[in-house]
């Protein structure tokens, strides 16, 4: 208690900019994930993809997003047992964040498309078991969240290649491909606004004071998603047949209709990702600023002050600016090839996926669906369209994350302790 009462303000001020560079390793990284299928099937230039995110990634995080979260992020560690040294938990919440961070610029540096909620977790957990103890891990709790990374990608990127072969029997393989194209690309359209406006006022209105009912809410979902399908006709309507690109390319004309569309599904991506992962990196910061202004009490939720959001948003978008286009670049074009469809489906596939998981609570991983729903596309075409060789680097670079997580913030946490105690 002596500690945060004469340390108090250093100890904010410190994670605020661990916070700050944990959100701008979110940015690199993660949203570079979101934005990297939009990017790679050239729908969007990376400059559309930072002014998306900068719109999208905060409207997902205030409307849908976990405005109250949890002092111990997610239940991991249960912190009763330091409730006279709560000193001990700011430190371990510091330390969580800085190692985080750490190893997302690292990756973000290298390429590789790490999941900042791998990061957290594993860090937590380093901390727990090196501050706390064993037994202050909720190991059951543990087990909930890799049994979602394993189902999180599957699930994406089963929905992607179902999309792919919906877009192959009702566009690609029919006589009339771009005509095709034009007239069902409004429905697809409709399903992004339909998806994430439902879950939307489903979870995350009530801060807001607005109650809706499932049949009130699925009203304000077909609305959105009828605006969302009528912006769409009223792009494409005006593209025209390119027969010269037809002949070196037999579908050119039909990802021209796509082109556009991949702005609604860039938007949604951005918007799921706000809406599950910000909390990654403001849900820490937020524990320490409750736990240091209220005297060191352990409160199971803290309020998410308007200000630490901002603080969130302004690291992602500079983040995503600063670095994202490495791991775009692995996520757009080093798995498989993307146009504006394959893009497109995968892309919706993931949004879907995210937002669905963020209804339910489970802390999924943004990046594993992103990866899944590029597999999914590409197995569409064939497991030979997928480089394996990449892949697998993704896969190694996954497991080492918590590890190299929770062996940082251990390290950190001590170093912590050493200072100010």
């Amino acid at each position: 208690m002596e500690i945060l009462a004469q340390y108090g303000p250093i100890l904010i001020a410190i994670a605020i900019v661990f916070g700050f560079f944990m959100t701008w390793g979110i940015g690199a990284n993660d949203v570079a994930n979101a934005m990297g299928t939009s990017v790679g099937s050239r729908a969007i230039t990376v400059k559309q993809a930072i002014i998306i995110a900068a719109i999208f990634e905060f409207a997902g995080a205030f409307l849908a997003g976990s405005h109250v979260t949890k002092t111990i992020r997610k239940g991991i560690i249960d912190p009763s047992s330091i409730a006279s040294q709560p000193e001990i938990l700011v430190f371990g919440m510091l330390a969580a964040l800085l190692a985080a961070a750490i190893w997302l610029l690292a990756a973000s540096w290298k390429g590789w498309p790490v999941s900042t909620t791998h990061a957290i977790v594993g860090a937590i957990v380093g901390f727990g078991i090196a501050g706390i103890g064993v037994e202050a891990v909720q190991w059951a709790k543990i087990g909930t969240i890799v049994a979602s990374w394993i189902v999180s990608p599957l699930v994406g990127g089963v929905l992607a290649y179902l999309l792919m072969i919906s877009i192959r029997a009702l566009i690609l393989n029919r006589k009339r491909p771009f005509e095709m194209a034009k007239r069902w690309a409004p429905m697809y359209v409709f399903m992004v606004g339909f998806i994430v406006a439902l879950v939307t006022v489903f979870k995350g209105l009530k801060h807001l004071n607005i109650e809706l009912s499932i049949a009130q809410s699925f009203v304000v979902a077909i609305a959105v998603g009828g605006l969302v399908s009528l912006i769409s006709w009223l792009l494409i309507r005006k593209i025209e047949i390119d027969a010269n690109a037809d002949r070196e390319f037999h579908y050119a004309s039909v990802e021209k209709v796509f082109t556009p569309m991949m702005l609604f599904t860039a938007s949604a991506m951005a918007f799921a990702h706000g809406s599950n992962d910000v909390a990654n990196g403001i849900g820490p910061l937020a524990a320490v600023v409750s736990i240091i202004q209220s005297g060191g009490e352990l409160a199971q939720k803290a309020a998410i002050p308007v200000w630490i959001l901002l603080l969130g948003g302004g690291g992602i978008v500079l983040g995503l600016t600063t670095m994202g286009y490495r791991v775009m670049q692995t996520i757009g074009s080093q798995i498989t090839p993307l146009t504006p469809t394959t893009g497109f489906c995968a892309t919706l596939a993931a949004a879907a996926t995210i937002v669905i998981a963020s209804r339910t609570g489970l802390p999924v991983s943004t990046t594993q669906i992103a990866v899944g729903g590029v597999i999914g596309v590409g197995m569409a075409r064939g497991i030979a369209a997928i480089d394996l060789r990449v892949v697998g680097g993704i896969l190694v670079s996954w497991l080492i994350t918590l590890p190299v997580g929770g062996i940082l913030a251990a390290v950190i946490f001590f170093m912590l302790k050493a200072i100010f105690i």
